[in-house]
């Protein structure tokens, strides 16, 4: 990897399955993130995705690039546009930095509104 590489973009179908799957498995039980209804009263169009969920699409995104090898170091990210049910998040990486077997990755995650995820990932792969 040299500084700079881009890696192969991931699309995740937004369902809503999957917000409330990603809520109930990281045990965040705020109804934002399960029921509509209250998630509109709080000023919200629909239910939406948890950072807990995010996190682990975007730890997954890396070690679906770079291996089974690969170990996370280090996952730092920032939420920004939410996802909601029917969108779809692409998530790309670009290499920040490489020192050895550690890389840093940038990346974002886009959704129909805007940028969901942005961030780093420090990761260690294979020799």
């Amino acid at each position: 990897m040299n500084v700079g590489d881009t890696l192969a973009p991931l699309e995740i179908p937004v369902t809503r399955t999957l917000i409330v799957a990603g809520a109930i498995a990281s045990r965040d039980y705020q109804d934002v993130h399960h029921d509509a209804s209250l998630a509109r009263e709080k000023g919200s169009p629909d239910i939406f995705m948890n950072i807990l969920t995010t996190n682990g699409l975007v730890g997954r995104y890396i070690t679906d690039r770079l291996g089974p090898g690969v170990v996370l170091r280090k996952v730092a990210i920032r939420l920004g546009a939410p996802n909601h049910p029917g969108d779809t998040m692409v998530l790309t990486g670009t290499v920040a930095a490489v020192d050895g077997n550690t890389v840093e990755i940038r990346v974002v995650g886009a959704n129909g509104v805007g940028h969901h995820v942005t961030g780093t990932v420090i990761a260690e792969v294979a020799a």
